[in-house]
């Protein structure tokens, strides 16, 4: 019986629980979602991967595998979506409007249509050639771990921004081309080969950029109130060696938003892909993104998203749990905040302490009974993340010196569709 009542409710908080209005407050949905949405995930083992495998098949609007997230995201329902690990093209027709179209815009398993009239994109780091042998194997591939970011062809794990409301493109920052060397007290500087000599020469550290994708600062405008998504997918803390390159990296791009929030002096390194200097303009805002590292587990440096979840300005109080990550790992006292198939949570949505209050939260993971179960299998039938969504108030604050954009004043820039760049 209790089983029957915790599925009913579960059915029910995703079919009812997307934007709700009443005469002095919003509700809204935020979700992050990380897709395996890349050329890799559409080839066959040994099979080489040129970077068009995933717009190949979104024109032809049959892939089960992109069905099936279109059917997620369709039974979950969120206003605003962050999703990792989707290919970039600066030709929106090939990615973002065609997922759109042909996938959904059409009903899946009688899960209603969704549309997303708005949206954000804009280049990443993955793939784009270093000039150098940045992995110590001998060889300046171009590519793969010899890449600003780990990618096999530029644009690969690219992010997405997807919105019901309106996105101020005007407004927004991206930091896709801050060098890691810029960051005081960085941990690139202790990254050093077995003899004790830097792993990175100088030459190097010239170029090598802080984030392996890139982190965004975008402005939505939600019932005249402006909230800022910081988005971002670090590195993962492994592939490497006992140098530990990747973890520390990992490290700092997390770094980075505690950086941002802190404000002031701790940002003063900080310039944006446009030349803007310094920190978060706003104290409203939700951290969203496949971060890569958990407080409790795994191989991450725990320092940084321990100051992440514990900043006096990030609410982590709620924590996104499910039933099917429960089940993953019955015996791990962490597993139900589990977030993808390896048995980390690694995936937040975090919101700021200011303007906003968290009324429900789940990891979308059905427990193996669940007819829905389907949707969450593995990263060639869906993905091996899952949709973490949170519900969210907005609350009416203060306008600050540092909350310039929350006076409903006239939005900037806010057309259907608008890349961001």
């Amino acid at each position: 019986m209790r089983n029957t009542v915790n599925r009913l409710l579960f059915i029910l908080v995703l079919s009812t629980s997307n934007t709700v209005w009443s005469n002095t407050e919003m509700s809204l949905r935020v979700a992050t979602f990380n897709v395996s949405m890349t050329g890799d995930n559409y080839t066959a083992p040994g099979e080489a991967v040129t970077g068009n495998e995933l717009f190949e098949q979104l024109a032809t609007g049959t892939h089960q595998q992109i069905r099936t997230i279109a059917e997620t995201i369709q039974r979950v329902r969120p206003d605003i979506l962050l999703l990792n690990e989707f290919d970039f093209s600066a030709d929106p027709a090939r990615g973002v409007d065609a997922f759109r179209r042909r996938f959904l815009l059409q009903s899946r398993q009688g899960a209603d249509a969704i549309d997303y009239p708005y949206y954000y994109l804009a280049p990443v780091n993955a793939g784009i050639d270093s000039g150098f042998d940045l992995d110590g194997d001998g060889i300046a591939s171009g590519r793969g771990q010899d890449a600003l970011g780990y990618g096999l062809y530029p644009g690969q794990y690219g992010m997405l921004l997807l919105s019901r409301y309106p996105i101020e493109h005007g407004a927004a920052r991206t930091f896709q081309q801050l060098l890691w060397r810029d960051m005081p007290g960085n941990l690139l500087v202790d990254i050093r080969d077995s003899e004790g000599s830097p792993w990175y020469t100088e030459a190097m550290q010239q170029v090598l950029r802080l984030s392996s994708k890139s982190h965004w600062d975008i402005p939505v405008r939600v019932n005249g109130q402006l909230l800022r998504i910081l988005a971002s997918h670090p590195t993962p803390p492994v592939f490497d060696g006992p140098e530990n390159r990747n973890g520390k990296r990992n490290h700092d791009e997390i770094r980075f938003w505690v950086d941002y929030l802190d404000g002031g002096v701790s940002a003063n390194y900080i310039r944006d892909d446009a030349g803007g200097a310094g920190g978060l303009r706003g104290n409203r805002f939700i951290i969203l993104g496949d971060l890569n590292a958990s407080p409790v587990e795994g191989d991450a440096w725990p320092a940084a998203i321990d100051s992440l979840l514990n900043h006096p300005q990030v609410n982590a109080t709620v924590v996104p749990t499910s039933a099917g990550g429960r089940e993953n790992q019955p015996d791990n006292p962490h597993a139900a905040s589990h977030t993808a198939d390896f048995k980390l949570r690694v995936d937040y949505v975090l919101p700021s302490v200011t303007g906003l209050r968290a009324t429900a939260a789940g990891v979308f993971w059905p427990a193996a009974g669940d007819p829905l179960a389907r949707l969450a299998k593995d990263r060639h039938s869906s993905s091996d993340h899952r949709l973490v969504w949170m519900d969210l108030v907005l609350e009416k604050i203060p306008v600050t010196a540092r909350d310039t954009g929350d006076t409903g004043d006239s939005p900037e820039d806010m057309s259907p569709g608008q890349t961001g760049y």
